[in-house]
């Protein structure tokens, strides 16, 4: 029988920074039966669109059905890959160009289960969790985002 793993918590406020990145890779050094891990991370880019420059990206969600979305696909890729353990946070709120709003980080005994598995849950989060983000274009205007 597959274990059960409790919801967490992926929604942060802002971006997500280089420190707390940097952080989450650093407390897995105790870990030692980790053999790889694999790190996406979603940085907005400073796009070109009718009416100016993307200046970065105001993210909403349906908050309680996006977390158990999450929640569907941590179960699913601990289920898929041989994974040790998985953190997904993605921002809500306005996040600037440059700035990280999607970070994914999992572990395992092996590089090529970390490597599909990181794939397979970012392909997952854009096709299946209900987060909206306006893109910032210009001055004063938007354009809702498509998740491609």
């Amino acid at each position: 029988m597959e274990k059960a793993h409790k919801p967490k918590k992926v929604f942060v406020q802002g971006p997500i920074s280089p420190d707390f990145v940097a952080k989450s890779i650093a407390s897995h050094q105790s870990k030692t039966g980790i053999g790889a891990h694999a790190i996406f991370l979603g940085q907005i880019r400073a796009d070109q669109k009718e009416g100016g420059l993307v200046t970065g990206i105001d993210y909403t969600a349906y908050e309680e059905m996006a977390e158990q979305a999450f929640h569907n696909i941590r179960e699913a890729a601990f289920a898929k890959f041989e994974l040790t353990c998985m953190h997904i946070y993605h921002s809500l709120g306005l996040v600037p160009t440059g700035e990280i709003s999607l970070f994914v980080f999992v572990s395992s005994p092996h590089r090529r289960a970390a490597f599909e598995a990181s794939e397979y849950i970012v392909e997952e989060i854009k096709a299946n969790v209900p987060i909206f983000g306006k893109e910032l274009v210009g001055d004063a205007g938007f354009i809702w985002k498509e998740n491609t």
